[in-house]
């Protein structure tokens, strides 16, 4: 009859058990979140970064061209 009191933890439970710690987890980080600093200036930002003439983009546009 022992064997038979004794609670067995079931897959519906473990899978909500896994669920609440998971939740938990999320909270507890949450405090830990920074606002990220940008490594760039507002100049850097705005400047031109396509360079047509560069070897990538030669090749790309050369890979890709239509059969005549």
């Amino acid at each position: 009859m022992k064997e038979q009191e004794k609670k067995k933890l079931g897959r519906r439970d473990f899978l909500r058990a896994m669920g609440a710690g998971a939740g938990l987890a999320v909270t507890a980080a949450a405090p830990l979140a920074t606002e990220a600093v940008a490594a760039e200036s507002d100049a850097d930002k705005k400047k031109a970064r396509y360079q047509a003439n560069s070897t990538d983009v030669q090749n790309y546009y050369r890979t890709n061209r239509y059969p005549k």
